[in-house]
């Protein structure tokens, strides 16, 4: 049982240190691209044996648009990804948008609504 904890352990530090290499890459190389220099990276998560992670951002308007535009520079940060990183295999990464303030916002509006 303890080994699993340390992998996981492990699989969560790649994971904040991916998040942390691909939010200085897109501040750095598309921060004059309007729909990139809105995003902020909210979280990640390493799957596959860290090989895979995840990465959740929010972004206040053009979501759609914002997901195709990292979709399209997905590979871009991979390879710029792939210099900073010290390990011998760079993950592959997806970008998710994360709803969870959408959620918040929408529970809140049902409990007022309550006691109405």
């Amino acid at each position: 049982m303890l080994k699993k904890q340390t992998n996981s352990n492990r699989s969560e530090k790649i994971a904040s240190k991916v998040q942390t290499l691909v939010a200085e890459i897109l501040q750095r190389n598309f921060s004059d691209d309007s729909l990139i220099s809105g995003v902020s990276l909210v979280g990640a998560e390493s799957h596959g044996g860290m090989q895979f992670v995840k990465l959740f951002f929010y972004v206040r308007a053009n979501k759609d648009e914002t997901q195709k535009r990292l979709d399209e520079i997905t590979k871009m940060v991979r390879f710029e990804l792939a210099k900073k990183i010290d390990q011998k295999y760079v993950p592959e990464i997806r970008f998710v948008y994360d709803d969870t303030l959408e959620k918040a916002d929408r529970i809140e509006e049902l409990l007022s609504n309550i006691d109405k």
